[in-house]
């Protein structure tokens, strides 16, 4: 359980962080953004800095300085945002692709200390030499090459001292922003608060390596029976929740490969080994790399393929995997009722969007679109694209489990396309999604469900008896209990508590002015302006009054119904 004392010192740090935020955020150009959202006046003075921002800049560009200079946090927020296409617009997140997370290198002495806490034992027992001079120098580690004392080449990646603390205060910062905006913003189609505990427990894994090492194993074992595609080796004697030690990898990077010095012959075997390689994690072992771009793919001799740095991962489970399937199979049927449920249970959206209108004809454009694409000529990545700019649109929030596979699928196409322009890559992997169709909708696979349902019958059937005598018996005690739980109501019930109050209060305000002209008339009927006079004019002060609270209280009310919306 965490203390009070460190849990309020935890707070203030995040405020004082968020303040630093909203701080670097104006110097960028976004103070009038800020301003209109509330969170100047919310989050008290800030330090005022000469404003930066230059005109000329576009918004997305000015909004991805503003996170490099926030750091380490908020470079890896952006890049996770690069790829959540359902929460930003498309050219936002095409402008924080171009985030980098190059940073000055730490001193040797520095990564040295690290190394000795994290191997108590002794780190020359451990390596006969680490080269000082870093590989990279990222935002939260920084890679060195290293020898073990077995003779094994590896590459160290070594967490910088520090950045769990700095990603402590920067999520609490980031917390508070998003209670803020949860709060004040009701029609944003998605969680502020659940993507930052998502963005939150993704970083937090990639602050224990052991993650990213597991990942990297079992991929490898994944693919042991595979001549053409590997992973690095891990080397657990030196790996720890804060260091890595992988194999080095001796060969060329496809990021800083010339294409022009590869041969046609060169070019494809590379884009069939990789696309392989992804669509068969995705589609059929359920877990995958999830970031195949150039700078994490290796090109080996005779042009074998070695993905590196699997701290990025996903996972697709049968059902999920069944839907995709779903999916494929109504396009290919051109079947835009069986198209739209497909896609609503994918997305794990509210069923009420398959009646809506719009929703059911921007489907129909994309199916459309997708014509004369039969299974043999179906483009998965396309389709997948399409779909995850439709449930954008309609600020469907998708699971990560579906964003990481549409990011698998559609970089190891766009790299395709850019290593091999030629290369019909479609029909290519067609192979993956036949065997992904025919899992779910194969002889096979229909007489296993056929088998489930009966089974499931069977045990209905077996159990029907007991539960009809079990109801009949409570029916007979009075002891069945119905309980109903009505949703969305709450607005109604006040609506209309408030209407009746305002009803009651009316009647009381016109039945004392009613009552008060009758004491008056009759006191002037008598020719004396008496006790009923005065009685009378007391009544009207007092309806007077609670017409004006009346009047307030119904002001207030509305008010705070319109900031609710």
């Amino acid at each position: 359980m965490t203390a009070p004392g460190l849990h309020l010192r935890s707070k203030v740090r995040g405020l004082n962080r968020l303040r630093e935020i909203l701080a670097v955020l104006i110097i960028h150009g976004f103070e009038e953004a800020l301003a209109e959202l509330g969170l100047l006046k919310a989050f008290g003075p800030l330090k005022r800095r000469t404003a930066s921002a230059s005109p000329e800049v576009s918004r997305a560009a000015r909004f991805r300085q503003a996170l490099e200079d926030l750091g380490p946090t908020f470079i890896k927020l952006g890049q996770v945002l690069s790829t959540r296409r359902d929460l930003i617009p498309s050219g936002w997140a095409d402008e924080l692709k171009r985030l980098q997370d190059d940073c000055q290198h730490l001193d040797f002495a520095i990564i040295r200390q690290r190394l000795e806490r994290e191997f108590p034992s002794g780190v020359d027992e451990l390596f006969t030499s680490i080269e000082e001079q870093p590989m990279a120098a990222a935002s939260l580690a920084q890679v060195h090459r290293a020898v073990l004392a077995d003779g094994n080449q590896v590459v160290l990646k070594v967490l910088r001292p520090g950045v769990r603390r700095l990603i402590e205060a920067d999520m609490e910062a980031l917390a508070s922003l998003a209670r803020f905006v949860e709060a004040h913003f009701r029609d944003l189609g998605y969680s502020p608060l659940e993507v930052v505990d998502e963005f939150s427990n993704e970083l937090y894994s990639e602050l224990d390596l052991t993650h990213e090492a597991k990942a990297t194993e079992r991929l490898a074992r994944d693919f042991a029976d595979d001549p053409f595609v590997s992973f690095p080796q891990v080397f657990w004697q030196a790996t720890t929740r804060s260091v890595l030690a992988l194999e080095e990898i001796k060969g060329q990077l496809l990021s800083r490969i010339s294409l022009q010095d590869l041969s046609p012959r060169q070019k494809r075997t590379i884009v069939e080994r990789g696309a392989d390689a992804v669509f068969k994690q995705c589609l059929e072992l359920g877990f995958f790399h999830a970031d195949p771009h150039p700078g994490n793919i290796f090109i080996l001799p005779a042009e074998k393929i070695c993905f590196i740095d699997c701290g990025m991962t996903g996972r697709i489970d049968r059902g999920t995997s069944d839907q995709l399937a779903d999916l494929v199979a109504a396009v290919a049927s051109e079947d835009l009722e069986a198209v739209v449920r497909a896609a609503i249970k994918l997305a794990a959206a509210d069923p009420a969007l398959a009646i809506d209108r719009a929703f059911r004809l921007d489907v129909a454009a994309l199916v459309s679109s997708l014509h004369d694409s039969t299974l043999e000529q179906l483009d998965l990545g396309a389709l997948l694209d399409g779909l995850f700019e439709l449930f954008r649109k309609y600020r469907v929030r998708c699971p990560s489990d579906l964003i990481f596979l549409i990011k698998a699928i559609t970089t190891i196409i766009a790299v395709g396309r850019e290593v091999d322009p030629t290369f019909d890559l479609v029909a290519h992997v067609r192979p993956h999604i036949d065997r992904l169709v025919m899992r779910r909708y194969g002889p096979r696979a229909m007489a296993d469900r056929l088998l489930g349902s009966l089974t499931e019958f069977a045990s209905l059937a077996e159990d029907l008896p007991t539960e009809i005598r079990l109801f009949l018996d409570r029916v007979r005690r009075n002891n069945l209990i119905v309980r109903l739980e009505h949703q969305g109501l709450d607005r109604l019930t006040a609506t209309l508590e408030h209407a009746s109050r305002n009803i009651a209060g009316s009647l009381i305000i016109a039945a004392l002015m009613v009552g008060s002209a009758i004491l008056v008339l009759a006191d002037r009927l008598a020719s004396d302006d008496g006790l009923l006079s005065t009685f009378g004019l007391v009544g009207w002060v007092v309806a007077g009054l609670l017409a004006v609270f009346q009047v307030i209280a119904s002001s207030r009310y509305l008010s705070k119904k319109r900031d609710e919306d």
